[in-house]
């Protein structure tokens, strides 16, 4: 499916972005279940509701609209400067190469530097190549591999952006 903006063809329709609600929470653990081999739970999910970087993209092709995705950002204390730390993020399978990845990341990285957040990191699977290029694009560098980081034995790369 791809969705175009009103004012013509072939021009993405940004998905409209905001902080996820308990409504969202059934949802996103679908996205989360059909993202990842090893999904958060329900209940980890939850623990981030009221959170600022909590966020949900809604589709605005569908009445009503529908949760397209989800990231889950924070900061902790670090040397007395905040650092940021993108937890999750996931799209939904029939949304994904839509725009809705960029827009959720966009948006949380905005969370964390209104904290004040000198870098952000994460940590991504090391043969997840589709978000390696999104995190690279958004100016994240790998700066180590953490072997047997998944309980599958799979190693995850720490990419950091400086803010």
């Amino acid at each position: 499916m791809t969705t175009v903006a009103p004012d013509g063809p072939g021009t993405p329709d940004a998905p409209s972005v905001r902080r996820a609600v308990r409504a969202d929470l059934i949802e996103v653990h679908r996205i989360e279940q059909a993202s990842f081999p090893q999904p958060w739970p329900f209940s980890a999910l939850e623990s981030y509701l009221g959170e600022p970087g909590f966020l949900v993209a809604e589709t605005d092709t569908d009445d009503p609209p529908a949760v397209a995705g989800y990231v889950i950002a924070d900061t902790v204390p670090n040397h007395g400067t905040p650092l940021g730390h993108i937890k999750d993020l996931a799209v939904r399978p029939a949304y994904r190469r839509q725009g809705v990845a960029s827009a959720l990341l966009r948006h949380a990285m905005a969370v964390i530097d209104e904290t004040g957040a000198g870098s952000v990191k994460l940590e991504v699977r090391a043969d997840n190549d589709g978000a390696r290029r999104l995190y690279r694009r958004f100016g994240f560098e790998h700066r180590k591999t953490i072997p047997n980081y998944y309980s599958n034995g799979e190693d995850a790369l720490v990419m950091v952006r400086l803010l």
